[in-house]
Parts: structure tokens; C-alpha cells; sequence
């Protein structure tokens, strides 16, 4: 269930702007250190420097041109998680939450049944079509996207893809009661040619 091993489009640039941010964070955490080391080998140094020029270094000429670049990157690749409008629309699942289980069902399938795995097909974008029945849950795959809430009386989207077939795990993420740390829930991706048959829809 790891973010940093990503099997979708969307976990990818996820675990893309994680790892801009971590080395972004590395290089403004190294700089400080430096400048803490030369305190204790240099403070003659350090006690020559204004305070004028400590804020202006220290607070602007220092984190601004990272914290600049890590703005762009975070609006870049959060750009490319939205939904595009246009083109041909994607399959819609429906997942409803209740306590303490996930519901999935296949509008789009003439005759597949409600499952409590979701099926998707391989390779191809499906937006999930996320209510609940009675508090706030979380729909998350880790591995395959971001997380969405579940609300009572709201329905949100998210669209998902897995690349590959292959099994993945999903989860609540919004403490729900006394059940939440059992309300997980398996996802599993077939080649397009194996879907209708795995969701049992008619052929």
C-alpha cells in the first residue's frame, strides 16, 4: 500500500511530488545545518553577519527560489490529477460506504452484480463514483491515486487507473467508529478482455 510505489497515473505523480518535495525539504534542512555548524566552528563569522542581512539572506534569498520551485511543481502535478472536460468519458463505478464495509457496483455492466472487490479494467482511466450511508469515510488505493472523502447525502468523483493487472489493497482513511481498522477492501485490475467475465456482467 505504499504511495512511493506507485501503478497509475495519478499515484505516479503523487509519489513524483513527494520526492520534489522531500529533496526540496533536504536542501533547505542541509542549509540550515550548515549554517549551524559554521555557529559552532566559525561564530566569529556568524556574529559579524547584521540581522539585516540575516533576514534578508536567511529568510527570503535562501527558501524563496525552493519554495518557488516547489509551488510550481505542486501546481504542475496537481493539475494533472484533475479530470480533464472533453473526449470520451470514462467508465463510472459506483463505491458506497457504510459502517464498516465498501460496496461496489457496475451501472455501466448490464446484469454485474453489487461485489465487495472492485473490478477494474487495466490500463484504462474509470472514475469512482464515491457516497456514503451514515458518516464521513475515505476512499483510498493507495497505489493507484489520491483519496477522496466519502459523504452522506454528497457524492464525490475520483478517477482511477491501474496500469497493469494485478491485485491492490484499499482502505478507509477517515476514522469512522469502532470498526474502521477492518473497513479495507481488495481492488483488483483485469486485462479489458477478462473484465465483463470477472464482474460477472452479461456477455
Amino acid at each position: 500500500m505504499s504511495t512511493l510505489d506507485p501503478a497509475g497515473p495519478a499515484a505516479a505523480d503523487i509519489a513524483t511530488l513527494w520526492w520534489v518535495m522531500f529533496w526540496g525539504a533536504l536542501v533547505l534542512f542541509a542549509l540550515v545545518m550548515a549554517l549551524l555548524a559554521l555557529s559552532f566552528l566559525r561564530p566569529a563569522m556568524i556574529a559579524s553577519i547584521k540581522p539585516i542581512h540575516w533576514i534578508i539572506g536567511g529568510g527570503l534569498i535562501m527558501p524563496v527560489p525552493i519554495l518557488i520551485a516547489l509551488l510550481i511543481a505542486a501546481l504542475l502535478l496537481g493539475e494533472q490529477l484533475l479530470p480533464k472536460p472533453g473526449g470520451v468519458q470514462p467508465m463510472r463505478i459506483e463505491a458506497h460506504a457504510s459502517r464498516w464495509q465498501w460496496q461496489f457496483s457496475y451501472p455501466e455492466t448490464p446484469g454485474a452484480p453489487t461485489t465487495e472487490t472492485l473490478h477494474l479494467p487495466a490500463g484504462e482511466p474509470v472514475d469512482i463514483v464515491v457516497t456514503a450511508a451514515d458518516v464521513i469515510h475515505a476512499f483510498w488505493v493507495p497505489r493507484l491515486g489520491g483519496k477522496i472523502d466519502a459523504i452522506p447525502g454528497h457524492t464525490n468523483v475520483i478517477r482511477l487507473q491501474a496500469d497493469e493487472p494485478g491485485v491492490y489493497r484499499g482502505i478507509c482513511a477517515e476514522y469512522c467508529g469502532e470498526g474502521h481498522e477492518t473497513m479495507g477492501f481488495v481492488v483488483e485490475a483485469h486485462s479489458p478482455a477478462d473484465y465483463a467475465t470477472a464482474i460477472g456482467g452479461v456477455q
